[in-house]
């Protein structure tokens, strides 16, 4: 963290022959369970994790914004009057500025450079992570509250009508409320939160598979899709209005695609209810069979894992130490997650790491993670 920091204030101070006004950051997540349900006004169990997007800025007397990306090398500017969509890291600022006053309120110009240690596509939220951190830099510069839910479905917006990825509000959602220390359990209907810690002497470690995956051009929007078609047949508004007895009696009336997408969300929505239970319990053994059914699922009948992500899973499961393991994200590559014994989990990394290569060919990243606070004011 200190490290990212004085990376901003060396590299500001290059730009701009000064220090940063203010230092804002907001972290990436990794989904612990509840995976393609967020759409489905159902639940998922995020934590921000110690990885997050970092800007370091400061205030223009003009509706201009001028940001230097640290890790694109590049510079970008727009005037807030004049918001026109193109392509590039850029379009998340804009699309957020484009939010916020969409929201009514009214926003100063700021200059700024910004860098970041979530990996990009890898389904660990740089997107939302980036969306917020320019929320808070906004928010630092002009004078409206500091509202993490409000933040969160500007954000979420930005994503869908600005960027154009279908996404639910679980990513924007867990950037803005994270909490340290604390998983939460979202209800993506309500917005309603619990904070859950994990069972005492278990550490969660993210296995990045070094494939890569786009929400905007990967099967996710198809997916989404296939929900609502079942939603519909059901008659209801979200596929988190079905029980499953509901479900298995009605369930041959659905073509089999269909079928197979309604159960995985359906059940989904059971694990991550279970798991919340298990955590509020400490009984590590349940949340990682829990999440071990989670990516059977999503692996079968969602049918949004890739072969480099069922080949990590596979491999964290058989290490001493693992309780359960499973893809986290959109799927299609990026990254998996693992609930291991805290004691265990630089010898579970090493060695995962190990026999991952070997399979692959592929370098993989695994890092073990902490719970974090959501989007802040650095200094």
């Amino acid at each position: 963290m200190s490290n990212l920091k004085h990376i901003i204030e060396t590299k500001f101070t290059e730009k701009f022959s000064e220090m940063p006004s203010v230092i804002v950051r907001a972290p990436g997540r990794v989904n612990l369970i509840g995976e393609h349900t967020d759409y489905n006004d159902g639940f998922v169990m995020p934590m921000a994790i110690d990885r997050s997007m970092w800007i370091g800025l400061r205030p223009r007397n003009d509706q201009k914004v001028k940001i230097y990306s640290i890790d694109f090398d590049v510079w970008a500017e727009f005037s807030l009057d004049a918001l026109e969509k193109d392509t590039g890291f850029q379009e998340y600022l804009k699309g957020m500025a484009w939010a916020l006053q969409e929201a009514g309120h009214q926003l100063g110009g700021w200059e700024g450079v910004m860098t970041g240690d979530v990996p990009r596509g890898s389904g660990l939220s740089s997107s939302a992570a980036l969306e917020l951190a320019t929320a808070r830099a906004f928010y630092e510069v002009s004078s409206f509250d500091w509202n993490p839910k409000e933040m969160a479905l500007l954000g979420q917006k930005c994503e869908n009508q600005w960027v154009g990825a279908n996404t639910g509000i679980m990513d924007q959602l867990i950037s803005a409320t994270g909490q340290k220390g604390y998983a939460l359990k979202i209800d993506c209907r309500s917005l309603d939160l619990e904070p859950v810690t994990l069972p005492q002497g278990t550490a969660i470690v993210v296995m990045d598979t070094m494939t890569r995956h786009a929400h905007t051009d990967s099967g996710y929007n198809e997916r989404r899709a296939q929900c609502e078609e079942a939603a519909r047949h059901f008659g209801v508004k979200a596929l988190r209005d079905v029980s499953r007895e509901q479900f298995n009696a009605h369930k041959h009336e659905l073509s089999d695609l269909v079928m197979r997408r309604a159960r995985h969300v359906i059940s989904e929505d059971v694990r991550t209810h279970k798991a919340a239970e298990a955590m509020r319990a400490g009984d590590a053994a349940l949340l990682g069979q829990l999440m071990n059914g989670s990516h059977d699922s999503l692996r079968d009948d969602f049918e949004v894992t890739n072969d480099a992500l069922n080949t990590m899973v596979d491999i964290a499961r058989k290490q001493s130490g693992c309780y359960g393991a499973r893809m986290t994200g959109g799927g299609f590559g990026g990254c998996a997650v693992a609930l291991v014994e805290s004691d265990a989990a630089e010898s579970f990394a090493k060695a995962v790491s190990h026999d991952y290569f070997k399979a692959t060919g592929l370098e993989p990243q695994l890092y073990v993670c902490e719970a974090t606070e959501g989007a802040s004011t650095v200094s």
